[in-house]
């Protein structure tokens, strides 16, 4: 399993407070550490955190934390006197993920289509952390990053919300559909999102907000639902998009 170095104090706190809480991550192997050179408030909070949950801590040089980071990407090098390294924690798959809701009335999950923008996938878990969504299903080609980069961004939400990467959106909507979901595509041209009696078995497949779903990904769903608006310009910021849409759907 790679090493993952994970920088920002909401990505680092969730992250420790998943550590014994969180169902969908495999502790067998957790070799979580954290690193850190001051022991400020939020510091200091985040270490408590870590020694309740029997995770090391170590006091590091600003400059040794620097040398930790500087192999992520140039927006994640900021880290604000703490660090957490660890290997990748073992994540559902889509076969695992399918196996822990076959029995259950109710599921929610979201595919997201060619999104790459980081902040735009951030703000999509965040707002599945707090609006009832099971799982977030991204392609592992052409997404907008990996672990530390999903961790970060979504300010440690990875850490509650199961992030699943597949090779392809297509089939695993396809398999959904045999499995007794309803296929939902968010589209401007859609039905009027507040006529729609959603399934209680749901997926949301959001595109980006320049080519939005592929054609044939598209061709896979049931039903395609639009948010209705009044303004002049073309559409929605995608991730506000989510947020309505998944506050709709958990209405259901």
């Amino acid at each position: 399993m790679k090493t993952n170095i994970i920088t920002g104090f909401h990505a680092i706190e969730e992250t420790v407070k998943s550590q014994s809480e969180n169902k969908n991550i495999d502790n067998t192997e957790n070799t979580t550490k954290i690193f850190y050179s001051k022991a400020g408030p939020r510091v200091k909070k985040i270490l408590e955190l870590a020694k309740k949950a029997n995770i090391p801590c170590e006091k590091k040089t600003d400059r040794e934390l620097n040398a930790l980071v500087k192999n992520l990407p140039e927006r994640l090098r900021e880290h604000r006197g703490i660090v957490l390294s660890g290997k990748t924690p073992t994540r559902l798959s889509i076969d695992t993920l399918m196996a822990e809701f076959a029995d259950k009335k109710s599921a929610f999950f979201v595919l997201l289509d060619s999104i790459t923008d980081p902040h735009n996938i951030g703000s999509i878990i965040r707002s599945a952390d707090q609006l009832g969504v099971d799982a977030v299903i991204l392609p592992e080609r052409n997404s907008a990053g990996g672990y530390e980069v999903i961790a970060k961004i979504s300010s440690g939400a990875s850490a509650w919300v199961p992030v699943i990467y597949v090779k392809n959106l297509i089939r695993v909507a396809q398999m959904l559909k045999r499995e007794g979901f309803w296929i939902y595509g968010a589209d401007g041209n859609g039905e009027d999102v507040h006529s729609i009696n959603f399934a209680e078995k749901t997926v949301l497949v959001m595109g980006s907000e320049g080519k939005g779903i592929a054609q044939h990904l598209k061709d896979t769903c049931d039903k395609i639902v639009s948010i209705p608006t009044q303004g002049r310009l073309d559409s929605l910021n995608v991730s506000v998009a989510a947020g309505i849409l998944f506050y709709e759907i958990s209405r259901r």
